[in-house]
């Protein structure tokens, strides 16, 4: 099982990645610092870091900086604010891995820390099924009754999440939370407008409503 360090300072961020990271079956631990990220990152007991850029005591840069410099090869994914493209080629030319801008929805995350973590070892899982319906990873297209589905990117990135889940009820906190970001606005109808959206190309008895809770993907 994979280690992810979570070095970030905001509380409420910390407690989005770490959720929904432990969600997805992943060992997390948080720190708020950065000379803490650079200690906890040092010991080997870690697969990837996602660091923040603005942490106390010690910046994400030197925090980066450092870990190169004593050639500790943890994949690093850096957060930056949404049009910093200096921080950003920074964060690259400095040794990270990847990055991404905040604020962002977890499925891209997700699928950044995937990447990163992808084993040799394990075959890469890159169409998701449920039943006869399934979804490419790759082409990003649905398949339904023998046909093929085009998806929009927020109605791809709220199927994953039924894909990924299946038969499982989940909220529309949960949806809000995987597909539009920690930033979601929690009495937003825009769940309920995208899920008539797929119901629409997969078919309308295939999400079905569990009333006063969210939503359920039927495998069959």
């Amino acid at each position: 099982m994979n280690r992810i360090l979570i070095a970030e300072d905001e509380e409420r961020i910390a407690s989005f990645l770490e959720k929904g990271l432990r969600g997805s079956g992943f060992v997390t631990t948080v720190v708020s610092d950065g000379l803490a990220a650079y200690e906890n990152a040092r010991t080997g007991e870690f697969d990837l870091l996602i660091l923040d850029i603005g942490l106390p005591v010690s910046d994400g840069f030197t925090v980066l900086r450092r870990l190169r410099e004593s050639r500790i090869g943890i994949a690093v994914i850096i957060l930056t604010a949404r049009d910093s493209v200096v921080d950003t080629v920074a964060g690259l030319e400095g040794g990270a891995d990847d990055y991404i801008a905040k604020p962002f929805a977890f499925e891209e995350l997700l699928a950044r820390v995937r990447l990163r973590l992808r084993s040799d070892r394990l075959p890469e899982v890159t169409v998701l099924k449920a039943g006869e319906l399934t979804l490419d990873l790759r082409t990003r297209r649905a398949h339904a009754a023998h046909r093929s589905v085009d998806l929009s990117t927020r109605e791809f990135a709220l199927a994953e999440v039924f894909f990924r889940h299946p038969d499982q009820v989940l909220t529309r906190e949960q949806l809000l939370s995987h597909v539009w970001g920690f930033d979601f606005d929690p009495g937003s109808n825009v769940v309920d407008v995208y899920v008539r959206y797929l119901r629409r190309k997969l078919g309308h008895d295939r999400i079905e409503t569990v009333r006063g809770t969210g939503y359920r993907l039927r495998a069959q």
